[in-house]
This record gives C-alpha cells, structure tokens and sequence, in this order.
C-alpha cells in the first residue's frame, strides 16, 4: 500500500540532500512525499515504470521471480539512492519485483519529469550517474559474496547494511524477512541469531532485532560490507552512513 505523507522532508534521502539548492529546487515542484506499507508491491516483472522513488527511512527490495516461483534478491534501496529510473531509461519495464520490506517514507516523482531534470541540470545527472555505477559494484559485490562467504558473515553484512540504510539500531525484520531475503531457510536463521544474541552482538523482540555491538557485527562480516560502503562513500560521499 502506498499512501501520501507530510511530516517528512526530501533531504532525508541522502541524494536529494547532496544537491544543490538550484537542482532540488528543479525537482521540488514535482516531488510528493509517500508512506510505503511493509510488504506493498509497487512493480511486478514486466509493470511499465511511472515513478521514480527516493527512499527517507524505508528499505525497497527488487526480486528476481523464477518461472516456477522461486525468487531472490538482485538489489535492495534505501536512503541512500532511488529506484524506478535507471532499469526504466529505454523500455520503462520493471526488471522484477520491487517489495516494500521494511515501511517508511520516500519522495515519488514522475518518471518523466526526473528524466526530463536529469536532461537541462548535468549535476542531477553526474549525481545519478556515480549513484548507478555505486550500485553496479554493490550488484557485483553480493554476487560474489553469495557464491563463496559463510551464510553467517552475509547474515552479519545483511544487518549492517541495513542498519546503515534505516539509520536506527532497532530493523523491523523477522526471522521469515531475514530467510527470504538471504535465499535460505528460516531455521539456518534463528540458529544464526540465538547465536549471534548470545555473543552479544543482538538482542531480539516480537517483530525486530536490535544491534547491540555494531564493531562486532562488522568484524564478522566479510569484505564484502566494507567494500560497498567504500564505494558508497567514493562515488557518493554525502550518502555514506556515519556514527
């Protein structure tokens, strides 16, 4: 479900915060903000793109659906960037499944007039432009992350970047979240994080997981979250999370 939402502000995303008075100002007019619902689908596989999403505190998942209906992740959004633009520059078709996984808020602007921006003001572009090859590396990254690190350091990496994406301790993520979206069995993670409570590096609730020790979350992850933060921070430095 998609609802509108005033008490929120554009610079909460960390692209709209990076530019310009002139190129936000270039957008404002056409910017509305939206609340997103924990588990709304905005596109299906094949869903013409109408708008371009820039998340506030929300964290937007897009799922490759397999024809007997296995599905994983290939990339994930929060405030950091946007979605509905950069696989909608020719054929305006929706890659896959864009899932709301955790509710928030995010600036909705029509696709048309974001390409339409990004055209007359070359800093928009130049901007979307380091965002899309940011996000290429993360892309590249989990693929090779996926196919040789341990289930518990990606499970570590997945809770940092998403931590990092929310910019809060507590994820509104369940143990049913966690499995769909590493691609692996809900038991492999309730093990994972009855043994990550008892070191001390969580601490769990009905319906979330608190991080309790952030530097040992990251000495447990592989090199993998270091890596896309970095690239983050080069490509995007004012999009980097910091303590």
């Amino acid at each position: 479900m998609v609802s509108s939402a005033s008490k929120a502000n554009h610079r909460e995303n960390r692209l709209l915060a990076a530019l310009a008075p002139e190129d936000l100002a270039c957008l404002e007019p056409h910017l509305e903000i939206v609340r997103l619902s924990k588990g709304a689908i905005l596109y299906e596989a094949g869903d013409t793109i109408h708008s371009t999403y820039f998340p506030h505190n929300t964290f937007v998942t897009l799922l490759n659906i397999m024809e007997e209906g296995q599905f994983v992740e290939v990339a994930s959004f929060g405030r950091e960037g946007l979605f509905g633009l950069i696989s909608a520059i020719v054929s305006r078709e929706a890659f896959g499944r864009y899932k709301v996984q955790i509710a928030g808020t995010a600036s909705r602007i029509p696709l048309d007039r974001m390409q339409e921006a990004m055209q007359a003001r070359p800093t928009i572009r130049r901007l979307i432009l380091g965002y899309s090859e940011a996000l290429l590396a993360q892309t590249f990254q989990a693929v090779s992350c996926n196919a040789f690190h341990t289930v518990e350091a990606r499970c570590c990496n997945w809770i940092m970047s998403t931590r990092d994406r929310i910019d809060t301790d507590l994820l509104p993520l369940t143990h049913a979240d966690l499995a769909e979206l590493m691609g692996v069995q809900r038991s492999t993670i309730s093990t994972l994080l009855r043994t990550f409570q008892v070191q001390g590096l969580i601490t769990q609730q009905r319906g979330g997981i608190i991080i309790a020790d952030r530097p040992g979350l990251e000495e447990m992850s592989c090199e993998c979250y270091g890596k896309i933060r970095r690239t983050y921070e080069r490509l995007l430095p004012m999009t980097s999370s910091q303590d």
